[in-house]
């Protein structure tokens, strides 16, 4: 599952001035044989925060808390002004404009949005259905906004499903999806 976005890191929505406008992207990546480049040793490749569902945040510097396993890679914005060290800077591979990408991996911290949480899950002979709160952890996910800014009301436009070979030298992939639903639930509104 890939959910994409666009803010500014002031909070402010996009405007097509791509000097400011920061595309971003929260991907899970199922394959078993990845493994989580985000280590204690090489924090670079780690969002500074993990966020539990109480609301919780969780220092990357926290070595017996942080769940370094939990992420494959975290790349910050190009354009960022206060960026805490050590950080990696997404490149332009697949994006000339400012970028911000977070992905994670199969871990027990994802398991209360139904995400899977051990390798194997949701890959080649696991064919269970999944109901993903892929709002919920948007929510609690890290993403880069300047200090002192109101928080950015998140939207995803953008769903993807499906397989992306990143560095290959002529691979082949086969990605078999038997239904997909987006459940949007009806918000309570009080009468005045």
């Amino acid at each position: 599952m890939d959910i994409g976005s666009c803010w500014k890191n002031n909070g402010q929505p996009c405007d097509g001035d791509v000097t400011t406008d920061v595309t971003r992207y929260s991907e899970m990546i199922i394959n078993p044989s990845i493994e989580a480049w985000c280590k204690p040793d090489k924090l670079d490749s780690c969002p500074p925060y993990h966020t539990l569902p109480n609301g919780t945040l969780i220092h990357r510097s926290d070595r017996q808390n942080f769940p370094y396993d939990a992420y494959h890679i975290y790349c910050s914005p190009g354009n960022a002004e206060h960026l805490e060290e050590p950080y990696n800077l997404c490149d332009a591979y697949s994006n000339p404009q400012p970028q911000e990408i977070l992905q994670i991996v199969p871990h027990p911290v994802w398991g209360d949005y139904g995400y899977p949480t051990r390798k194997g899950e949701g890959w080649i002979g696991d064919s269970r259905t999944w109901e993903l709160d892929v709002g919920r952890l948007s929510q609690a996910l890290y993403f880069y906004q300047d200090p002192g800014t109101k928080p950015v009301e998140r939207r995803w436009p953008s769903i993807d499903l499906g397989t992306e070979i990143y560095v290959s030298g002529n691979e082949i992939a086969e990605w078999t999806v038997s239904d997909f639903d987006i459940i949007v639930p009806k918000e309570d509104k009080q009468l005045s």
